[in-house]
């Protein structure tokens, strides 16, 4: 298949082409040219996709059999795509977010679940919504927090900082707070494994690890992924609404319960995380924060000092 992947030179995009060009498909990626192509072979239209009218004059006369959405936030940023190829495309896979959801007393979340109106994240909804209306043959996921070698968010990377300083790691609330990580190379698998299946098309599927762990869990997990004792750490908790950080985040993570049902994607693409968790964050801790030299790098931690002192 000829496949358009927007974006394609970082984290989700860097997996998803490797993956496919292995499968034997003819990748294309629209980004900006700012980074390297992961894939010497795979071809590249340069062009902001902020810009509609670049977009459309870089890809008029193109033709793709699918089309990888990774990295479209607003509707604004997907309708032009539609607008070009909604008619002729035979695949449009689109992430989404589980931060879409509401948030609800019972977990996990599954599919159907609501949906928050005023999440951060609405205008992924909002473009799921659009796709349906459209008609257009499209496969949404829903991750729940990605973590893996080449993450750009801070996620797994807030752990690794403090335990290889031998710092207090400070966890807002009791610390039993429930969360989800699911390695990248898991969701490019399911990305692929939703290419071409007819059981996908107009499907929203959560893409995530296998089971949900608590934020003090998931401090001794990347404890024992760096080599370090789980039962030496301080765990500092503090309740968060104590403090004004303004638009600066102490912990990476929402502070609730927050994990997905990923029953769905297992039983109708044929796809199960091959990660488990401590062995992603091993994957992570030497693929890339000790590989890169985060490690001794310069960090700031000048939140954390500010809960320790009122602790």
């Amino acid at each position: 298949m000829r496949i358009l992947v927007m974006g394609g030179t970082r984290f989700i995009g860097v997996y998803l082409t490797q993956l496919l060009v292995q499968q034997g498909h003819d990748v294309v990626l629209f980004n900006r040219g700012n980074k390297p192509a992961p894939v010497e072979s795979v071809q590249t239209i340069q062009g902001d996709r902020k810009d509609i009218a670049q977009l459309k004059a870089a890809l008029a006369g193109e033709k793709f059999d699918a089309i990888f959405d990774n990295n479209g936030r607003e509707l604004s940023d997907t309708q032009p795509l539609v607008e070009l190829f909604g008619d002729t495309v035979q695949h449009f896979v689109y992430v989404s977010s589980a931060g879409v959801y509401q948030k609800s007393d019972e977990m996990p979340h599954v599919e159907g679940d609501a949906v928050d109106p005023n999440s951060r994240h609405k205008g992924k909804f909002a473009t799921e919504d659009y796709l349906v209306a459209q008609k257009v043959p499209f496969t949404s996921v829903r991750p729940v927090y990605i973590y893996g070698p080449q993450n750009y968010n801070d996620v797994e990377a807030w752990f690794f900082d403090r335990l290889v300083r031998d710092r207090p790691l400070p966890i807002p609330g009791s610390g039993m707070a429930l969360t989800q990580m699911g390695h990248v190379a898991d969701l490019a698998a399911a990305m692929a494994a939703v290419l071409g299946n007819q059981k996908a098309i107009g499907q929203i599927y959560n893409i995530s690890g296998e089971k949900a762990v608590s934020f003090d869990g998931l401090a001794r997990a990347c404890a024992i992924a760096v080599g370090k004792d789980p039962a030496s750490l301080q765990l500092v908790h503090y309740d968060p609404k104590a403090f004004d950080f303004g638009k600066k985040k102490a912990f990476p993570m929402r502070v609730q319960h927050f994990f997905t049902d990923i029953h769905k994607a297992k039983t109708e693409l044929g796809w199960s995380p091959q990660f488990d968790l401590i062995g992603g964050l091993k994957d992570s801790f030497t693929n890339d924060f000790v590989a890169s030299g985060r490690a001794q790098a310069a960090a700031d931690f000048s939140l954390d000092e500010q809960i320790l002192a009122a602790s």
